[in-house]
């Protein structure tokens, strides 16, 4: 019973994860690209909270990259999650907050390369993490 319970909250995991990805490649379309950074960074962290959660854990932390790390189950090329991660942990804080940069906002030091490197990498994440819970 407990298997199947956390396999659902996993998929609830995983599932907003891709909406969050979702809706940073239309606000990557839009040109609002530290909105689609930090969308990003959002779906990298659940898509790794749904990992977690399949494994019976309850991670919190707000780093991707730290979720990684401190995964106790296996990951093939786990320097490569860890690569992805750490870059979508530099878009936490600064894309979504005008304290978070000096002197200017989000909107003006987020370009269009830093949103695509994001959509790779949270792409990467999320696909990674849904081979792990295939059945």
């Amino acid at each position: 019973m407990r298997i199947e319970k956390n396999r659902r909250e996993a998929e609830r995991w995983l599932r907003t994860a891709e909406q969050d990805l979702a809706a940073a490649r239309v606000l990557h379309g839009s040109r609002m690209y530290s909105q689609s950074c930090f969308f990003c960074q959002q779906a990298g962290g659940k898509a790794l909270k749904a990992l977690w959660r399949q494994s019976d854990a309850d991670p919190w932390s707000h780093s991707v990259q730290r979720l990684v790390e401190d995964f106790s189950g296996d990951l093939e090329a786990r320097e490569q999650w860890i690569n992805h991660a750490a870059l979508l942990d530099k878009y936490y804080i600064p894309t979504g907050y005008p304290n978070g940069l000096p002197d200017l906002t989000p909107g003006e030091v987020y370009r269009e390369d830093d949103s695509t490197r994001g959509l790779s990498s949270a792409e990467a994440l999320i696909s990674g993490v849904t081979r792990l819970l295939e059945p």
